[in-house]
């Protein structure tokens, strides 16, 4: 079976990403990419690491004789475009965009570790701080162990801050560089409430600071709270509640970046001391936090083996 595939602003970062997994994919084809500000142009000429990979033009012609559409276009074009295009239902979207996280039916949520048997055809791609802020805290939702005050602090490479050029993301700033920035007022953090309310009712005050770092890729993230539940406990559950999700992994050793970037992965640490526990996560927050989660959820929508085309290695030097 081939998935016959539309990518909507595949000239960003995002994009980059997923078409660099779509083009090895075993049963996807992608029918055209579309960029509206790089129309005519020889995609390896944007994504130049794809020279001698992928032979396509960008371009600005699109239709929906599709099976699949992927919304890159970036946070608030994703319901533009909807709203100015009439695609089939029969036609699958995942918007890896923001517009339609946040209780946007027929839209669903695609923590895929998460919301599985809830798909739809019409998937909204979660965020990438969301995705690491989610996966650390979940298991402990489920215990309904959330009581107190999380504080988090999470750190991201610049291309969290997507592709076009900004006073934060030059390299003569950014480089030896270190800042906070939406300290508290996060948009990702209504993300991890939605979610946490389906294991418990009641969650309590998150206080999130994120933090540009001085490197290309990746999320490196604290999490830290109160509970009365034992190290073993919680250790426990961690274990079991990702037992069978492939792409998550639960380290008896403290963990570090190296160890995601460049795959699909995320690695998680729990210790406690005194009342106070500490999971450490660490995503790429362009493949597990956008486009590797995003082909995660094709698989999944598919039927297909949940890690087809996403069996990517780090690189450890």
């Amino acid at each position: 079976m081939k998935i016959k595939i539309g990518i909507i602003g595949a000239a960003g970062y995002t994009a980059g990403e997923l078409i660099r997994i779509l083009i090895n994919h075993p049963n996807t084809e992608v029918v055209y990419y579309q960029s509206s500000s790089q129309t005519g142009k020889k995609a390896s000429s944007i994504h130049q690491d794809l020279l001698g990979e992928l032979n396509a033009d960008f371009t600005n012609n699109i239709h929906f004789d599709l099976d699949l559409l992927f919304l890159c276009s970036g946070h608030g074009r994703g319901k533009t475009f909807l709203e100015e295009n009439n695609i089939p239902e029969n036609v699958a979207i995942i918007d890896l965009g923001n517009d339609f996280r946040l209780n946007h039916p027929p839209f669903v949520y695609g923590l895929a570790e998460v919301n599985q048997p809830q798909y739809g055809n019409r998937i909204a791609n979660p965020g990438c701080f969301a995705t690491a802020m989610q996966l650390g805290l979940l298991p402990l939702a489920q215990q309904n162990a959330l009581k107190k005050p999380i504080i988090i602090n999470g750190i991201t490479g610049s291309t969290g801050a997507g592709q076009n050029p900004s006073a934060t993301t030059h390299f003569s700033w950014r480089n030896n560089n270190i800042s906070a920035y939406k300290v508290f007022e996060h948009q990702h953090i209504p993300e991890v409430e939605q979610t946490l309310k389906q294991y418990q009712n009641e969650v309590p005050s998150i206080y999130f600071v994120p933090i540009r770092g001085d490197f290309p890729r990746g999320i490196f993230a604290t999490i830290q709270t109160e509970t009365d539940l034992s190290e073993e406990a919680i250790q426990e559950s961690y274990n079991s509640f990702y037992k069978d999700k492939m792409f998550v992994h639960v380290s008896e050793s403290p963990i570090h970046l190296k160890q995601v970037v460049n795959t699909n992965k995320t690695v998680m640490h729990v210790q406690k001391k005194d009342n106070q526990v500490l999971i450490t996560v660490a995503i790429d927050n362009l493949l597990k936090g956008a486009s590797g989660q995003a082909v995660q959820n094709m698989n999944l929508l598919f039927n297909l083996p949940e890690a087809t085309g996403l069996a990517l290695k780090a690189s450890a030097f």
